[in-house]
């Protein structure tokens, strides 16, 4: 019994090891610039880029197969940051930004299927199998992939209102620079010495 319980933790220790090794050995560097281009994609999985989600689009953007203005969820916004970020000129949304909404349920003529828990790539969606589904606001993107699957069309998208912490300023903005010493009123020829004297006489 002893013996049988050396050799099966001996084994542990080997196999352990071994897949320590492999894990150093065999290790595949991740590009920097795909994770930089990541954290600034909106994460909402919605496909409408033409990719399955925002980490294939993040390599296709890295590997210049992609242009940077295919994600309408982030907007002219997220358009003006990858520009920056990979050196590009900016460019206009190839497709057109729709506002912020929200997946909503309506829980009467809901089935409880789950086809729409299976297409939510946030996992926004809860509910059990043939019983009611609801939708949570806080984590639905409103990409409308749940849309299409549901065989009762008991899903619709709302538009979410602005509120004072939501609401965003939607013209350019632009950066108020101090004046040089050299340009301020004080040191203009008009307010020196002996203009005041030229002035007072």
């Amino acid at each position: 019994m002893l013996a049988a319980i050396l050799i099966m933790a001996l084994g542990a220790v080997i196999l352990g090891a071994a897949l320590g090794y492999a894990s150093i050995r065999f290790r595949v560097e991740g590009n920097p610039l795909v994770e930089k281009i990541e954290a600034i994609l909106p994460q909402t999985q919605c496909g409408q880029c033409g990719y399955p989600g925002c980490k294939p689009y993040a390599e296709a953007i890295a590997e210049g197969e992609a242009d940077i203005n295919r994600c309408p969820p982030g907007g002219q916004e997220g358009v003006a940051k990858l520009a920056d970020l990979l050196g590009r000129e900016i460019q206009p949304l190839d497709v057109e930004a729709r506002p912020p909404q929200v997946a909503l349920i309506d829980e009467r003529f809901c089935i409880g299927c789950t086809l729409c828990i299976q297409a939510c790539p946030v996992e926004a969606i809860v509910g059990a199998a043939k019983q009611m589904h609801t939708v949570v606001g806080a984590l639905c993107t409103g990409c409308e992939l749940c849309m299409k699957p549901c065989p009762v069309e008991c899903i619709r998208m709302e538009p979410i209102r602005e509120k004072i912490d939501t609401w965003k300023w939607k013209y350019p903005v632009f950066a108020l620079r101090p004046a040089s010493p050299a340009n301020s009123p004080a040191n203009s020829p008009a307010n020196s010495p002996a203009a005041s004297l030229e002035r007072a006489a």
